[in-house]
């Protein structure tokens, strides 16, 4: 049996009463704590929460033509991005399907570091480094380096989380603004990198740190908010939480086969880019209207929609559901479905197939929960 991998802050809270510790794609992580998914997602929403993410990879791109080299494989427009700020964006392969969504911070004029999903980090840095089309092409200076080990992070997301972390920190995060980042951050004397980013909903901070300096600081977010009605969350209510706002998941809403405009993310293609990967692809789809879009569906009938489940309108199969459970802020069940474009508006009814039988559901405006970011 195949021994699962743990992050650096794997021994600051695999002892804690009452956390459950499953397989995630290799990874040994809590899917929830002693209070439960309902009570952590609830927390989040109202206070504070603190995640362990370090299991998602850091892969860095430096040297000479990085800037130019990266904006060939995403597509946003790296180019415009500025030294302090983040850019959310895909990898396509040529025919437009997804390899991954990553988040990119402008470490520098040709510094450049690419927060990936954990499942896709060898995969990525394969296609990064040698796989894409482009990369026969690039300087032999630029290097493409996979430090995932070396990082911890920490998230530490809700309407509180600036409150309690400035308690902790020497700058002031009110002057990092929603997808920027400081770097050399004093957090209880250990150097930092802080983003404002997150994947709740939220407004909250990401925290990277040395892989050995995790847990440490785990343990200080931990007891210093604990008091205040934070909590250790799990991946459990990550995903609910997520899901509440509409955000993709890699393997749910984005896959080799649906790629950025079949998970709801046009906005983030940005087709005056002269080159990309996967733009003609991707340009021929918008052209002839020949994809399907995400809708949001919330049950009218009992029945738990998961992934894969079948949709059907009218009597005939449409669709698919790429994430669903149950939504703790609506105290309703919800799914994400990938449905034929202009089909449906909201308010109609459809038919989720649940364990053989067709359960009506209402289409309903996405993200099912919107908050302002702080």
């Amino acid at each position: 049996m195949k021994s699962l991998k743990r992050t650096p802050i794997y021994a600051a809270y695999s002892s804690m009463d009452g956390v459950k510790l499953i397989d995630f794609g290799g990874w040994e992580l809590p899917v929830q704590f002693a209070a439960g998914i309902i009570t952590e997602h609830k927390t989040v929403r109202a206070n504070a929460g603190i995640f362990d993410v370090s299991h998602m990879g850091e892969i860095f791109i430096e040297g000479e033509g990085a800037c130019e080299y990266l904006d060939k494989l995403v597509t946003g427009a790296v180019d415009t991005l500025e030294t302090g700020r983040c850019l959310y964006t895909i990898l396509c392969y040529p025919d437009g399907g997804s390899v991954d969504d990553l988040v990119i911070y402008r470490l520098g004029d040709q510094r450049f570091m690419l927060v990936v999903n954990a499942a896709n980090t060898e995969k990525d840095f394969r296609w990064i480094n040698t796989d894409n089309p482009e990369s026969a092409d690039r300087t032999a200076t630029l290097t493409v380096e996979n430090r995932s080990d070396a990082w911890a992070q920490i998230a530490l997301q809700g309407p509180k989380a600036e409150e309690y972390l400035q308690n902790l920190v020497d700058t002031n995060l009110a002057d990092i603004p929603f997808y920027g980042f400081e770097e050399k951050v004093s957090l209880s004397g250990i150097e930092v990198l802080i983003s404002r980013t997150g994947y709740t909903g939220e407004s909250g901070f990401e925290i990277y740190c040395p892989a050995g300096e995790g847990a440490g600081i785990y343990t200080t977010l931990v007891n210093h908010t604990g008091s205040r009605g934070a909590l250790p969350c799990g991946l459990g209510c990550r995903d609910t939480l997520r899901m509440e706002a509409r955000l993709p998941l890699y393997g749910h809403e984005l896959t080799a086969e649906a790629g950025p405009l079949e998970a709801g993310l046009k906005s983030f293609i940005n087709f005056k880019k002269e080159y990309f990967i996967g733009k003609e692809a991707l340009t021929s789809m918008v052209e002839s209207g020949n994809y399907r879009i995400l809708r949001g569906l919330q049950m009218t009938d009992k029945g738990v929609p998961r992934q894969g489940y079948s949709v059907y309108i009218a009597g005939k199969l449409e669709g698919e559901v790429t994430s669903g459970g149950k939504s703790p802020s609506l105290d309703s069940f919800i799914a994400i479905a990938r449905l034929p474009r202009d089909l449906v508006k909201t308010g109609d009814i459809v038919e989720v197939e649940i364990n053989g039988k067709l359960r009506q559901a209402a289409v309903t405006a996405t993200p099912f929960y919107k908050k302002a970011y702080a």
